[in-house]
């Protein structure tokens, strides 16, 4: 489908954060920026499919290249 544009340390930096942001919108229900932390979606997806369409558009990719 896409081809991988997303290295392993890059994909487990999103996959941390993008979880720690969805822990705090469940952990801070009163928070007035808690909409806000649902932003977290995104890396957590880019980093667990390791696609990025931002990098795609900009022509970047911290995938190690193949020998």
């Amino acid at each position: 489908m896409f081809s991988k544009n997303v290295g392993n340390f890059d994909r487990l930096v999103r996959v941390l954060v993008g979880t720690a942001l969805l822990v705090a919108f469940f952990l801070m229900p009163d928070a007035p920026y808690r909409l806000a932390l649902l932003i977290g979606i995104i890396p957590l997806v880019t980093g667990l499919l390791g696609t990025c369409g931002l990098y795609r558009l900009v022509g970047v990719s911290t995938c190690s290249m193949k020998r």
